[in-house]
């Protein structure tokens, strides 16, 4: 693979893909064909705004935090280290001291080699709250992960959400590292600017780094 080609990690948005349960199913659809206006099709989508790959603004959890158009795109754009953690069902600081993870800004976590985007996990690794507090001692602003939240499908306090946003580091959830080897790599995985919005779906890719 040459490292110029860029590798999309992006869930596909189809109408066969796992939401959280109980939320908006996504569906895509033409509400005019080209028959129907003379000239072009023309399609409309429904989903929830945590569907597949996505980001999460702190409004998501917090009434005063910041809404998807006021978020820093920065975040989101720039060198990025992928690391494998799979068999680490909690994963916190003890976990994180493990990894050379120095001179890091960006950390994206592979949990699950065989992710399915049409199957919503029953169990997934998730993060103590302990882990956010060392990586914003190292300098990290963002974190990534392959399952669909950083905190259990049951939580109400969402403890990693909040130690996250308190720690100014920002969420990316669900992207697909199947067939992506650890490393390091460019990132771009920029939200839509949904003003009012507590997340957007986003398209990340990532390019290798020598």
């Amino acid at each position: 693979m040459s490292n110029n080609e860029w590798i999309d990690i992006t869930q596909p948005l189809t109408n066969e893909i796992a939401v959280w349960p109980g939320d908006t199913p996504f569906q895509f659809e033409l509400g005019y064909t080209k028959e129907q206006t003379g000239s072009v099709n023309i399609g409309q989508v429904k989903t929830g705004v945590h569907t597949g790959t996505h980001v999460d603004a702190a409004f998501h959890f917090d009434n005063d935090g910041k809404t998807m158009e006021e978020v820093d795109v920065d975040v989101y754009i720039g060198k990025t280290k992928i690391i494998d953690v799979v068999g680490f069902p909690l994963i916190d600081q003890y976990v994180l001291e493990k990894y050379q993870l120095s001179d890091v800004k960006r950390v994206i976590f592979k949990t699950n080699p065989k992710r399915n985007p049409h199957v919503f996990p029953d169990e997934f690794a998730v993060f103590d709250p302990s882990a956010a507090a060392y990586l914003k001692k190292i300098g990290v602003v963002l974190i990534g992960t392959d399952a669909p939240s950083v905190d259990p499908v049951d939580s109400k306090a969402l403890k990693a959400h909040h130690a996250f946003h308190q720690n100014g580091i920002s969420i990316l959830e669900n992207v697909l590292l199947n067939e992506v080897e650890p490393g390091d790599y460019e990132l771009i995985a920029l939200p839509l600017k949904i003003v009012g919005a507590d997340a957007s779906p986003v398209r990340a890719v990532i390019r290798p780094l020598k």
